[in-house]
């Protein structure tokens, strides 16, 4: 069966090109079985110029106010607005499919408590990824590759280098506009994260495979040209080359698969003997501005959250410290955002001496000019902002000159 999608964005991407590389790429987004699967244990002001990382602005007017405000929230609960969403719950029991994919229901059935332990990690992100499925009219199937890839893990990492709860490889990161450096690791992010991660996965249906979105998920496992070379095949035998006729490496013949077998046992958590924890419908976090350079202990405490909370909520976040320019939001428990935005917008940039901890690139200006005309060293001024690339300073980038 065939899923068609349309794209409802246009991508900002500097270059096409990058992009189509990562898609032909092998395996870019893969997590080594054992990782993968049940039994592994377990954002800003200006500044930059990539479309779909941490800095990337969003059009809207206020994001307390209107985030959530596409969530046409019913009185139900994530999982009930996730089973009205799902589009696969019958084909699977298809001739083509139904062994493969009873095969998996029974592994997973064989430990309800991991299954269990899983969903409870996707607490704070399940409606919100499932309400940015919706939005583009996917199959809420979708919106559980993340327990496929990660076991909705936002921290983790594969032996080949995928990160985050979508599992990106750095290439296709970077393809895809997620920067990363030593501050910041935008595939960590589950906002920006999921936003490309969706987009690439619409990306790959539309030109490869007419919309057909099982084929998509298999590249996106496997990498486009295994996929269209397994095709090729298929269709050479007299197949249609849908993904059930597809001879592909063994990771790939067990993806789909294993993310219908967890769809239907969510679909039916009591005929397989599964309980599944309480997540609300309504959203778990808002976004609030980050207007000045902000540590995690500060905000959290300005919050009235744990530091831990809040890290949780921002594992993009690799230094514990937020600055203009380089971070756009910070997410925050729904209930404590207000009192954020409130402090700082009060608090001031300015240190005790009147001096301020940030400075403006402009247009001539060089690390080391900037790190003498501030008493500071060059190796601490690109240390402290995370630059790969000094010599690549921009025109209204913003710069902290101490690393606390």
């Amino acid at each position: 069966m065939t899923y068609h999608t349309m794209r409802r964005r246009l991508f900002g991407f500097a270059s096409s090109l990058s992009l189509l590389g990562a898609l032909l790429a092998t395996a870019p987004y893969s997590l080594d079985t054992q990782a993968a699967t049940l039994p592994a244990e377990r954002t800003s002001l200006g500044g930059t110029t990539m479309p779909n990382d941490a800095t990337r602005p969003h059009a809207r007017s206020h994001p307390l106010a209107t985030f959530w405000g596409a969530l046409d929230l019913q009185p139900k609960d994530a999982w009930e607005r996730l089973r009205a969403s799902f589009e696969w719950n019958d084909q699977w029991r298809a001739d083509a499919g139904h062994a493969r994919v009873q095969h998996w229901i029974d592994e997973y059935r064989s430990n309800p408590g991991n299954i269990a332990e899983i969903t409870k990690r996707a607490r704070p992100w399940l409606t919100w990824i499932v309400q940015q499925v919706e939005a583009r009219g996917l199959p809420g199937e979708i919106a559980l590759v993340p327990f496929i890839e990660s076991s909705f893990d936002p921290e983790a990492r594969s032996h080949f280098g995928a990160a985050g709860l979508w599992q990106i490889m750095p290439r296709t990161g970077e393809a895809l506009g997620l920067r990363r450096n030593n501050v910041w690791d935008g595939r960590l992010d589950v906002v920006r994260s999921t936003e490309a991660a969706l987009d690439y996965i619409e990306t790959q249906a539309d030109q490869w495979y007419e919309g057909d979105i099982e084929l998509s998920l298999a590249a996106y496992n496997a990498g486009a040209g295994t996929v269209n070379q397994a095709r090729r095949v298929a269709q050479s035998q007299g197949k249609t080359g849908e993904y059930w006729d597809l001879s592909l490496p063994s990771e790939t013949m067990d993806y789909v698969p294993k993310l219908l077998a967890i769809a239907a046992i969510i679909a039916e958590p009591e005929h397989y003997g599964v309980e599944l924890p309480d997540i609300e419908g309504g959203p778990a976090f808002a976004q609030v501005p980050v207007t000045r350079r902000v540590t995690l202990d500060e905000a959290a405490r300005l919050a009235g959250v744990s530091e831990q909370r809040l890290a949780e909520l921002n594992p993009g976040l690799r230094a514990k410290v937020a600055h203009p320019g380089q971070v756009n939001e910070l997410l925050v428990p729904m209930g404590h955002a207000q009192r954020l935005v409130a402090a700082l917008g009060n608090s001031p940039m300015d240190d005790a001496n009147g001096t301020t901890d940030i400075h403006v690139v402009q247009r001539g200006d060089t690390l080391s000019s900037i790190a003498s005309r501030h008493a500071v060293a060059a190796a601490d001024l690109a240390r402290w902002n995370g630059l790969d690339q000094p010599d690549a300073l921009q025109p209204g980038q913003q710069l902290t000159l101490s690393g606390r």
